[in-house]
């Protein structure tokens, strides 16, 4: 990689960062398109979160990706937020424009990006989604800004509860016209029906990520059927259970790897409004 007095940069704040592919994918990037960039990792902690902030501007940053546990914590030292990240209130790129920082979420775009890879719009469409906390979030505010009919979220009712119906909440005071109710995952015919009245079914869970690879939501439940779309946001097996047991049903199926790639790709569009060539970052990625 070339790197002179005009290289500006971007990196990745938070902790722990070690093991981050983000330099690999954005790099590979600037240098097929001989793009005047680098991009490193920076492990920040939550305290320091403010003299973070000023660095980017200080040293001119182009932006940066914000990974835990600074999602929530860089906004207070922003400048503006995106429709979506006001929403929720999380943040994961900040653009830097002359001095002014602008947050987004693009986790969820990256959901909704890698459907349309596949031919598939949100527009319309009833989602069931399981899951409350942060990646559900951003997929639930960006389905509703981009015209789901219906969303049905599923989720624990344990301690986490009142986050997740204040979760809900922002996404309906952001977009009215969206229907989003939270339900008990405990209640399983209640499950059954809205899968079976659903044209999506997502996990936004841990479930099916070591140490639970043996684990999916539908574990138990005859609900799958051909013309359901079933997605995951786990990555890492690239299928996980409940992909599988859609596979074997027949489902179209969307695997977490293709909206962490999305998220990532959309991030690089704000930075250098240009499209990442997804499909070479992920044999990088698969190699």
């Amino acid at each position: 990689m070339h790197i002179s007095g005009t290289t500006r940069l971007l990196g990745l704040i938070g902790t722990p960062v070690g093991h981050s592919k983000s330099p690999q994918m954005y790099n590979y990037c600037f240098q097929k398109f001989n793009q005047d960039f680098a991009y490193f990792a920076f492990d920040v902690t939550e305290e320091n979160t403010e003299k973070a902030i000023n660095s980017l501007k200080l040293l001119n940053f182009r932006g940066a990706n914000v990974t835990m546990p600074l999602k929530n914590a860089v906004i207070p030292f922003l400048d503006k937020l995106s429709p979506a990240a006001k929403a929720i209130g999380a943040v994961n790129t900040i653009v830097n424009d002359d001095g002014v920082l602008t947050g987004y979420i693009t986790d969820g775009a990256g959901y909704t990006l890698n459907l349309k890879a596949g031919g598939i719009s949100v527009k319309d469409k009833k989602i069931t989604l399981v899951g409350a906390g942060g990646v559900a979030s951003a997929i639930m505010i960006q389905c509703a800004l981009e015209g789901v009919r219906e969303i049905a979220v599923f989720n624990l009712k344990d301690a986490f509860w009142p986050r997740a119906e204040a979760n809900l909440e922002a996404v309906r005071q952001a977009v009215p016209s969206v229907k989003i109710t939270l339900n008990d995952l405990a209640d399983t015919e209640l499950l059954k029906k809205e899968i079976a009245e659903s044209d999506i079914l997502s996990n936004a869970t841990r479930l099916g990520m070591a140490p639970l690879e043996d684990k999916s939501i539908i574990d138990g439940l005859d609900v799958l059927r051909p013309d359901l779309i079933v997605t995951d946001v786990v990555y890492m097996p690239a299928e996980t259970k409940l992909l599988k047991q859609a596979k074997e049903a027949g489902c179209r199926t969307f695997e977490g790897l293709g909206m962490l790639l999305y998220q990532g790709a959309e991030a690089y569009r704000l930075y250098t409004g240009e499209t990442m060539p997804v499909n070479e970052i992920k044999e990088l990625l698969y190699k």
